[in-house]
Order: structure tokens, then sequence, then C-alpha cells
């Protein structure tokens, strides 16, 4: 847990310092990013709030993930994990939405093998989906991935990206080749 106590005290003092906001949406994390964010002194000053979305109901009711989408791919999806993320920013004002969804194990779920993971940030210029393969055991697997939601959370908090306007960001980086994992893409 050090690396990951390591990069939310980075994204807590990057968003104290900037003046943002943010909310998390979690499925396959369970509320490990928003903990890990909370273990950090002056998490209160950044932290909106976080809603563990396991269920698919609670994706379409509380964070208005589309019904449709849902049946149509299930869970594991890189479209619900930009709509999670943009469900869990509106719903609590925040300037910044993140999301995990994805398969820890043992089995397979929704077609995708496990170690398959999304992360989802939204911001006021749009959401994005990042896809990675991690390899391990569940609790490996759950904790890579919340290590992935606190990289793309700091490239969203990054002084390149707040300065410029929406429209002219640059997209955020690719899937990264994280500790343990087999490969990360788009």
């Amino acid at each position: 847990m050090t690396n990951l106590h390591h990069l939310a005290g980075e994204a807590v003092r990057q968003a104290l310092e900037a003046g943002r906001t943010v909310a998390t949406a979690e499925s396959l994390t369970a509320g490990m990013v928003s903990a890990v964010l909370a273990d950090t002194p002056g998490a209160s000053g950044m932290l909106q709030g976080g809603v563990v979305a396991y269920q698919n109901s609670v994706k379409e009711a509380v964070l208005n993930v589309a019904g449709d989408l849902l049946d149509k791919v299930g869970s594991v999806d890189g479209g619900v994990a930009s709509a999670m993320a943009a469900g869990a920013r509106a719903a609590l004002g925040a300037d910044i939405g993140v999301s995990t969804t994805g398969v820890a194990g043992p089995e397979p779920h929704d077609g995708k093998p496990v170690g398959t993971v999304f992360v989802g940030i939204a911001t006021a210029g749009g959401a994005a989906a990042y896809e990675y393969h991690f390899e391990g055991t569940r609790p490996e697997i759950r904790g890579q991935a919340c290590g992935a939601a606190l990289e793309r959370l700091l490239e969203a908090l990054s002084p390149d990206q707040a300065r410029q306007e929406p429209s002219q960001r640059r997209p955020l980086l690719p899937g990264v080749k994280l500790p343990g994992t087999k490969a990360g893409t788009d």
C-alpha cells in the first residue's frame, strides 16, 4: 500500500494546489481509491465522495450509466467506465470523476478474462477510459487497478491539463505498463 499512499498523497496535494475536487465511482476496487485518498491528510479539501457501484442496478440508478449499454456490453467495458466517471462527477459535484471496473477473478466475467480492468476519467472536457491487463491474485489485481486509477487521476490533475481550455487539452496518455501488468492499451 505504500506506493498507493504515495500516489494518493500526490493526487491530494495537486488537487488542493489547483483548487480541484474529485469524486470516485468504484466497482472492482469497491472503495479502495476513495479510502487511500482519504488516508491522506487534507483529503477533505478535495474528495467530494465516492460511490461503490458493485451491481449494475447501482451503476444505472446512482451514476446514470445507461441500462441499454450495460445490457449490451456488461459492466466490464470502457464505455461503462467513462459513464461511471461522468456520473460520479455529476452526482457529487466534482471537477474530476475517476472510476474502476474490471475482473479480479477467480473467474472471467462478461466475456472478459481475469485481470481486465478499465479506468475512467471525466472532466469538464469530457470522459475517457483506459484498458489494462493485470496479473496476480484477486487482491493484487484490485490493488493494481487502484494504482492505475490514481495514476490517471494524477494525469488529469497535471498543471498542463488544467491550464488549457477543455477543447485544447491533449488526450490523456494511453494505457501505461505498470509493475505486474502484461500490457496497457487504449
